[in-house]
């Protein structure tokens, strides 16, 4: 399983532009077979950091979600846009409440 969680901090401004470019990507991964990955998005309490947690089964299906137009186009706009460099961790998988894969 690869794991990855990216967090970054937009301009104030950017904050709800990037809040619909993450639901157009999500839409478009709802589309793909929801059993061989996950990915969720969360706002911190300042509004302004967002942090992406993406559970991938193996690499294929990671290449599949991250080349999605819509993703790609996202990722563009929201680096226009950044406050500073995005934190990007590759995690290690210990365990979940439930079977992921």
């Amino acid at each position: 399983m690869i794991v990855v969680q990216v967090s970054y901090t937009v301009e104030a401004g950017y904050v709800n532009t990037n809040k619909e470019m993450i639901q157009n990507f999500l839409t478009d991964f709802k589309k793909l077979d929801s059993t061989q990955f996950v990915y969720s998005v969360h706002q911190s309490e300042n509004d302004n950091t967002f942090v992406h947690i993406s559970q991938y089964k193996n690499k294929d299906i990671q290449q599949v979600v991250l080349n999605m137009p819509s993703f790609l186009h996202f990722q563009q706009e929201r680096d226009k846009n950044l406050s500073s460099d995005p934190k990007i961790e590759v995690l290690r998988y210990i365990g979940a409440s439930r079977e992921l894969f």
